[in-house]
């Protein structure tokens, strides 16, 4: 809801009393800038490089790419710059290398803008992301969280560049296996591996169907509802949570608003705040205080499987305890 609403969540976190150190250090964005300036130096050559051995080996050497302008005024226009820089590579054959494009990409009825690292266009036509990262590659791996999270936002430019080769006759291929750029043994000097992002793909595209339009979220909310940091804080603070939201830990390193929705989390006593996956064990107990009241037989149905795994592992802790107590203590 924020999100298409345009609205700044680091400065309404902010405002609520709840600023967030989401986001990179300045240390890390100059680091990963520079790491990306050397990996696109030379017309991209030695990024070209990379995508020709490890995703494209059978093509002809690039010798060279063209790297088409792709400026425009706003991120419209970026978008149909970018759209038709696509097709007149893939319709050119050779490589072709679009630095930072910019994508567009329906979510829940609202256009989401995105920009990749770089888009490579082979000379059969077909399209390839990239994504360059500062985290290192050691000894041909990197670290499996950092790549899983890189897989997760490859996926996304996948499925946008999926809906602009769907506009072209005939469409070009979008291909699933996309390049991670790294740094080598923490060197300055660039190693890749190719990514399959095939499970990635699928399921954001499952996650954005189920979405449930941005139209009808705000069709919900309270008539005059703002959410506008310059707001007061009692007038902010009721807007957002006029929004549901689920808080999980995930949220820490993805969200602004994570310190303040882990506060209400908290004070409301939901479970999400331990993890999703307990979460999903606890079936259809949502708040600490009905797990505990479950296992001490208190409530809940004892055919639940979440009910009846609670009072067995209450049981088990009380003979634990029991039999500590009985044993005698050192003279």
């Amino acid at each position: 809801m924020l999100d298409g609403a345009g609205v700044d969540k680091a400065r309404l976190a902010t405002a609520l009393g709840a600023p967030s150190g989401f986001g990179q250090s300045q240390f890390a964005l100059t680091r990963g800038n520079a790491f990306e300036t050397r990996v696109k130096a030379d017309g991209g050559a030695e990024l070209l490089r990379l995508v020709h051995g490890r995703l494209d080996p059978g093509a002809e050497p690039p010798a060279g790419a063209a790297v088409p302008d792709l400026s425009a005024h706003g991120p419209e226009g970026r978008t149909a710059r970018t759209a038709l820089a696509l097709r007149e590579a893939a319709q050119a054959g050779g490589w072709t290398l679009l630095d930072h494009p910019m994508l567009a990409l329906d979510v829940a009825g609202s256009p989401a803008f995105l920009e990749p690292d770089a888009v490579v266009v082979h000379p059969d036509g077909s399209w390839s992301v990239v994504e360059i990262k500062s985290f290192p590659m050691v000894d041909g791996s990197a670290d499996p969280a950092k790549v899983g999270a890189a897989a997760r936002q490859a996926a996304v430019y996948v499925l946008a560049l999926e809906e602009v080769a769907a506009r072209l006759d005939p469409a070009p291929r979008v291909r699933h296996r996309v390049l991670l750029v790294c740094p080598k043994d923490f060197s300055n000097l660039p190693a890749a591996s190719a990514v399959d992002i095939r499970r990635q793909r699928a399921v954001t595209a499952r996650q954005l169907a189920r979405l449930t339009r941005i139209e009808e979220l705000a069709g919900a909310l309270p008539e005059g509802t703002c959410f506008a940091p310059d707001r007061p804080a009692e007038e902010l603070t009721a807007a957002v949570e006029a929004v549901p939201a689920a808080y999980a830990p995930e949220c820490l390193s993805a969200c602004e608003l994570a310190f303040h929705c882990r506060d209400r989390a908290r004070a409301a006593g939901a479970v999400t705040r331990l993890g999703r996956p307990l979460r999903a064990e606890l079936g259809g107990l949502a708040t600490v205080e009905e797990v505990l009241a479950a296992a001490r037989g208190e409530s809940g149905d004892p055919d639940d499987p979440a009910v009846a795994a609670l009072r067995r592992a209450a049981a088990l802790r009380a003979e634990a305890l029991a039999a500590a107590a009985e044993v005698p203590a050192c003279p």
